[in-house]
């Protein structure tokens, strides 16, 4: 395995792929510049994932920090069954750490999501499982855990990171639609993000720093969902 120390950035090479693959999104294509997406995306992508994690058990002992395709970097071929798009590959990099011992994309985690011009860092869940989401909105209405997640949001959003997850158009029956924690009774998810465009340290090993700098500001969500979510 990679050690954290080989992480030194991602390549200026990382960026022109991604740009080259959303113009000629083919299997063709993609079978001529395959060496390319090792040698830019996946290598680097493998270090970055061994380099934040062990940053992270600082704040989330437990995370999951898997540099494989499948586990903690997402593959780049796309699901086109039911999709009317049928471009057979992700012109972007996604990867994603979880704590938590259910399945990786039911648990609570912290998000990278490369597709240039922009990156996109996120903590928190981006769709609850029926199990779950059942857990939080009984969370969302708790006298202790309701108004926990009503501060943490607060900070959240003055901080300048909003809340993602709002999808259904009314509370769900059972519920009060005029309690304080109305809001999140709409949610199916949520999540915090930070989108910019690339930072000049992401070509350098400084963009560990800006991740988790990033990510310790959005920690208290992922501790929240971490706490009701079981």
């Amino acid at each position: 395995m990679a050690d954290a120390i080989d992480f030194s950035g991602f390549p200026k090479g990382c960026v022109k792929f991604f740009r080259d693959l959303a113009a000629h999104n083919t299997k063709a294509w993609y079978e001529g510049h395959k060496e390319e997406y090792e040698r830019f995306v996946k290598t680097p992508a493998v270090q970055f994932v061994v380099a934040v994690g062990d940053r992270l058990r600082a704040i989330a002992p437990d995370i999951h920090a898997e540099p494989a395709i499948n586990k903690s970097i997402f593959k780049i071929n796309r699901d086109v069954r039911f999709s009317a798009d049928k471009s057979p590959y992700k012109a972007y990099l996604g990867i994603w750490l979880w704590e938590g011992q259910g399945p990786r994309m039911e648990c609570s985690g912290f998000y990278l999501h490369v597709e240039p011009p922009r990156i996109q860092l996120g903590a928190g869940i981006y769709m609850f499982s029926k199990t779950a989401l059942d857990q939080f909105r009984r969370a969302v209405v708790d006298a202790q855990r309701g108004p926990e997640l009503t501060r943490v949001a607060a900070a959240l959003e003055k901080a300048g990171y909003p809340l993602g997850g709002s999808y259904y158009k009314k509370a769900p029956a059972g519920y009060d639609p005029q309690h304080a924690n109305a809001r999140f009774l709409l949610y199916n998810g949520l999540y915090a993000t930070d989108e910019s465009p690339i930072p000049q340290e992401f070509y350098s090993r400084k963009f560990i720093d800006y991740c988790v700098r990033r990510y310790n500001v959005m920690a208290p969500l992922h501790s929240w969902l971490k706490g009701i979510i079981k």
